[in-house]
């Protein structure tokens, strides 16, 4: 997407967003920016913020897929998915911290990560290519963030807003999905050692797998496949949770591992993005 190719709204809300980034002040909802209910002018928005990052060293390896919930897709009004790139430099160490002040709004939620070995270039992907094709699972914690004040989006808002991401956290042991059910696996999440989440497989798309064969085809259809060595955030296994400086997440996934991440208190005398605590029901 060149310069002179960008429709004008496209490159306002773009601009929006990314200033809301830079500077860490949540902006207004950017759907009254874009035709009514236009995801893919949203799509266009989400592309031209990722081609900038690029342009300035940044480097997508992956890929997340939000909208994993029935339940949410039925708030939104939407029956399908989205999906946003993974940077280079989203990724936070296993129990490693998140610095204060580097995200707006973090909630956090546990899922399963692919790892794959192998290209999906197909449009008509099935889970025979993309079991094929994954090299291994992790278990992960996204670290969701929104550049909307209040968390108060649309579809269109979130896909706009590479589909709300923030940070992801990897565990550090490789699984290979050989005997490994990804439907059947639990998942429980604790916030300073108390259960804030909990939920299966099953709660995403049926299965991490039918999610990942969604994202496929999705992208082979529109010429950008993923790729040998793509991480693949698959989806919420179960409800998000808010995070605040000084607190630690730990998430286990049966089969999978633990895998853990703090958010670090600020240096005394500084001030941190706005607090969750205003922000809305998630959408993400």
């Amino acid at each position: 997407m060149t310069t002179g190719d960008v429709p004008a709204a496209v490159a306002k809300t773009a601009d929006v967003l990314a200033e809301a980034s830079r500077t860490a002040v949540p902006c207004p909802p950017v759907r009254g920016l874009l035709p009514d209910g236009d995801v893919a002018a949203a799509y266009a928005v989400q592309r031209l913020n990722i081609e900038r990052a690029l342009t300035g060293g940044r480097r997508v390896i992956g890929r997340k897929i939000g909208l994993t919930s029935p339940a949410v897709q039925r708030q939104l009004g939407v029956d399908q998915p989205d999906f946003g790139a993974l940077l280079s430099d989203m990724a936070v160490p296993e129990y490693g911290a998140v610095p204060a002040g580097r995200l707006l709004q973090p909630r956090v939620e546990a899922e399963v990560a692919l790892v794959l070995g192998a290209d999906l270039p197909h449009a008509q992907c099935t889970v025979a290519d993309v079991l094929r094709a994954v090299d291994y699972a992790l278990p992960a914690l996204e670290i969701v963030d929104s550049r909307i004040a209040g968390w108060d989006i649309t579809i269109v808002d979130t896909v706009a807003d590479n589909a709300s991401s923030g940070l992801f956290v990897l565990g550090g042991t490789p699984v290979s999905l050989t005997g490994l059910d990804l439907r059947s696996v639990t998942m429980t999440m604790t916030r300073d050692g108390e259960q804030v989440s909990a939920g299966t497989g099953a709660a995403c798309l049926g299965s991490p797998l039918n999610a990942a064969v969604w994202l496929a085809s999705t992208l082979a259809a529109i010429g950008d496949p993923l790729r040998a060595g793509d991480v693949v955030l698959t989806g919420a296994l179960g409800p998000m949770a808010d995070a605040r400086p000084g607190m630690t997440f730990e998430a286990h996934i049966s089969g999978l591992g633990r895998v853990g991440v703090t958010f670090a208190e600020p240096e005394p005398g500084t001030e941190t993005a706005a607090s969750p605590d205003a922000a809305k029901e998630d959408r993400s």
